[in-house]
């Protein structure tokens, strides 16, 4: 039946990806009305320009309505042709997407994958037809990508730790508090940069018994219900955890869920990662401590200017390079500073970059919470 299922799903894709829009820009978003697939945006199809693919919709709010946003602009103000699609979580369509871009034409080809595997396999389809790879947000394991486009993956853990410890400080609960750690998917190479950043300051705190170390899992996927099912273990392993170290906003909402059913929510500090409006609101009730905000923006803006530059035949260099862990090789890199949002700082961050707006935030059930803060619904 599932085989069944997808071949349909695979025929539908092929024949909706060869389709070409109806104007210039596309509609993007959830839209059809362009002639392409839902979670698409082309102009020109991509042919003798850039082809993205997104990974999903499920996990993060960003790939729906904030990357193919600001890649389509940047695309669209240099006049290069592109064609921007969403492979819904399906590691197989994926791969079938990249080629269908890459056998139309496209002289670039921009990634960000949902493992490893699915994402060498697109690499080394693209260097078989001479088609330069930009890694854009997640490193492929020996994918040996052109480039790589992201933020300090690290140092994004590193402000997790340091937020969740200031405050489970401010808790003043018990003595060697449990903190629980509530991983990304053990695929995303991402997930374990996050690791690696909040493990190196906490586990300085388990070693000197300021802290002590609980339950610990990555969630596959970074599907949200089923970490909102690891955590619900967790807790009832673990009833006395005192901090939670999530690692995207997702699932730190699905902790929060859980801790809510049982009256806690507010009363154990709970991380995040990538300033959603969820977990912004989050923040502000009291429910979550912090979110890391890494600018899609400028991210977006990075990958495009390079896609762009090697579409006009242009020789682009990156000030960075990082270290594939699987292959030992050096990747070209654009790494980009994540910022780290409290309530306090919501508004000379997130809202003054434009990323999200205070009517956005501030809906009538987070009002007062607003208020208390500065917020003012536009």
């Amino acid at each position: 039946m599932r085989k069944a299922l997808f071949a349909l799903v695979a025929a539908g894709l092929m024949t909706s990806v060869t389709l070409t829009a109806c104007d210039d820009g596309g509609d993007g978003g959830d839209s059809s009305a362009s002639g392409t697939t839902a979670n698409a945006t082309s102009s020109g199809k991509g042919k003798n320009g850039v082809g993205v693919v997104l990974p999903d919709t499920k996990t993060s709010t960003r790939w729906k309505n904030d990357d193919p946003k600001y890649l389509k602009a940047a695309f669209e103000a240099a006049g290069v042709p592109y064609e921007i699609q969403n492979a819904e979580g399906d590691k197989e369509m994926f791969k079938a997407i990249a080629a269908k871009m890459i056998d139309s034409g496209v002289k670039v080809l921009v990634i960000a994958n949902l493992d490893s595997g699915s994402g060498k396999a697109v690499i080394e389809n693209a260097r078989a037809h001479k088609v330069p790879v930009i890694d854009y947000d997640r490193l492929t394991l020996n994918g040996g990508a052109d480039y790589y486009v992201s933020f300090n993956n690290q140092l994004v853990g590193i402000q997790q730790a340091q937020g969740l410890i200031k405050c489970m400080k401010a808790q003043k609960g018990a003595d060697k508090p449990v903190v629980a750690e509530l991983n990304g998917s053990p695929s995303d190479n991402n997930a374990r940069l996050f690791k690696e950043g909040y493990d190196s300051v906490l586990q300085a705190k388990f070693d000197n018994g300021d802290f002590t170390k609980g339950p610990d899992q990555f969630v596959p996927e970074w599907d949200n219900d089923e970490g909102k099912e690891i955590f619900t273990q967790m807790l009832k392993q673990w009833p006395d955890i005192s901090g939670v170290l999530a690692a995207n906003d997702g699932l730190g909402n699905a902790a929060i869920e859980v801790l809510r059913a049982k009256g806690l929510n507010g009363k154990v500090p709970v991380t995040g990662q990538d300033a959603t409006v969820e977990g912004l609101q989050n923040i502000i009730a009291g429910d979550q401590c912090m979110t890391v905000y890494k600018a899609t923006k400028r991210e977006a803006n990075a990958a495009a200017d390079l896609a762009i530059g090697l579409v006009k035949g242009q020789k682009k260099t990156a000030a960075d390079r990082v270290k594939d862990p699987e292959s030992g090789a050096y990747v070209p890199a654009v790494l980009l500073p994540p910022t780290a949002v409290t309530a306090t700082n919501i508004m000379s961050t997130v809202v003054k970059d434009g990323f999200v707006t205070t009517k956005d935030i501030c809906t009538a059930k987070f009002l007062k919470d607003c208020r208390r803060y500065g917020l003012a619904a536009e």
